[in-house]
């Protein structure tokens, strides 16, 4: 094997879009192989990225919280097809009118409990933080909906993280200990990932350590980054290595290691594709009990992730002993991780990873400027929209400024903003006509 190039390709990627830092570790023959770091960890700044920089791991903080609740399993004290609100004492999954919906472990695991809230936004580190109980309520200070199921359990995929929160509430519940302390205890100590913490907001004396996360526009995220109170969705604060050494746990419990954390029979049934998924990155087009699987072909796990101003990704494989983790501190880091995780499977020639790779699509700035001006929808509802950055700042009469941030552009030239706040739409088709989609309806916009 030639001397690896992907660290070339990362630098380059990581310059192209703006990135401002990035960190990555390869998984090489079954072990820690390789590792790299560019850029610093806030832009403007001159830290350095280095080995010990930590990172949100965003979405990849669920699977790390499955294991911990699997290894619950293995000691008797959970069962992954028992009812959760036989388990749950500070807050009930509610009843739909009369029907009391029935949720397992096995269905929160694998996103297919049926429950809505598919992701947290987080909170400004001046914010009010609400507790666990009162995020699943959708109470003040709250600033999601309500966790509830609204599709029949077990029926189908649809990504939750209200139910990796009502999962960690199981945890805490039946355990008696914050989840920062049982995370340390179940995983993260006895897998020597000392660079992690779910701490939420994280300690002081960890900030010089902490990457600053960075939107689409290179401006760093107000406070430097959100804070999750949502832990198991998506508060991991940690590094690339410490991500491979999950992954490198979860493959030695998979093939029955002396010592292992879990038992090979629960880890082979965490990475049994448990319902149909929408693919990932490296073709992860299943879920299995936390890690996305891939069906067919070489066998292989991970998970995305992204938060406010950061991106990332894991992926391993079973039996080949290959993989990488690629961290990010940028909205459009999605485009270094994809670049990156080709490269090495290039370079290391792994089986069925697929080469594909996404270009941005970013609103130009004449197409924010013809959407730019005041609406109405109806009589007495009117709207403003004012660009900011690549999002929209939209206030509607009589309420508070909303954000609405770009998504991306359809095939037919359509460009969409989703409302972080609501189940709200504006998309501006190519002929330069805006519309309101909401409840499955579409309103025109008239331009006053």
């Amino acid at each position: 094997m030639s001397e690896p190039t992907y660290g070339t390709v990362i630098e380059e990627a990581r310059a192209e879009f703006g990135v401002p830092g990035v960190s990555w570790v390869v998984i090489d023959s079954g072990q820690i192989a390789r590792a790299g770091t560019s850029g610093v960890q806030a832009a403007g700044e001159t830290r350095p990225v280095t080995g010990t920089t930590r990172f949100q791991a965003c979405s990849i903080s669920k699977p790390i919280a499955a294991l911990a609740m699997l290894r619950l399993v293995d000691r008797g004290v959970l069962d992954l097809d028992s009812d959760i609100n036989a388990y749950l004492t500070s807050w009930r999954l509610p009843r739909n009118a009369d029907w009391q919906p029935v949720v397992t472990l096995r269905q929160l695991a694998s996103h297919s409990a049926g429950l809505t809230t598919s992701g947290f936004p987080g909170y400004k580190r001046t914010d009010e933080l609400p507790t666990t109980v009162q995020i699943l309520c959708g109470s003040h200070p709250a600033n999601t909906f309500d966790v509830r199921v609204d599709t029949v359990p077990g029926t189908q995929f649809r990504y939750s993280g209200g139910g990796t929160l009502a999962m960690q509430l199981l945890l805490e519940d039946v355990t008696g200990t914050p989840f920062p302390a049982l995370m340390r205890e179940l995983v993260l100590d006895p897998l020597c990932m000392g660079d992690s913490d779910y701490t939420q907001p994280p300690p002081a004396e960890a900030y010089d350590r902490l990457a600053s996360g960075h939107d689409i526009a290179g401006a760093v995220v107000a406070g430097g980054w959100h804070v999750y109170p949502e832990m198991a969705t998506a508060g991991l604060w940690t590094t690339p290595s410490d991500l491979c050494r999950y992954a490198l746990a979860v493959r030695a419990a998979y093939a029955g290691a002396p010592g292992a954390l879990i038992s090979q029979h629960l880890a082979r049934e965490m990475l049994t594709p448990q319902v149909p998924a929408t693919e990932r990155i490296g073709g992860l087009s299943a879920v299995g009990l936390g890690p996305f699987v891939s069906v067919g072909g070489a066998a292989r796990f991970g998970h995305s992730g992204g938060n406010e101003g950061f991106k990332c990704h894991l992926l391993a494989y079973q039996d080949a002993g290959v993989g990488a983790a690629v961290m990010t501190n940028s909205d459009l880091g999605i485009y270094v991780v994809q670049r990156a995780f080709a490269a090495i499977a290039k370079v290391y020639d792994w089986p069925d990873f697929p080469m594909t790779v996404d270009d941005p699509e970013l609103p130009t700035e004449s197409t924010l400027a013809k959407i730019a001006g005041r609406y109405r929808l109806r009589d007495g509802v009117e709207l403003e929209i004012t660009p900011a950055d690549y999002n929209l700042r939209v206030t509607f009469n009589g309420q508070a400024p909303m954000t609405f941030t770009f998504t991306g552009t359809n095939d037919d030239g359509t460009t969409v903003f989703n409302s972080v706040a609501t189940e709200t739409k504006l998309r501006l088709n190519c002929d330069g006509a805006l519309t309101f989609d909401q409840n499955g309806q579409t309103i025109a916009c008239d331009r006053l």
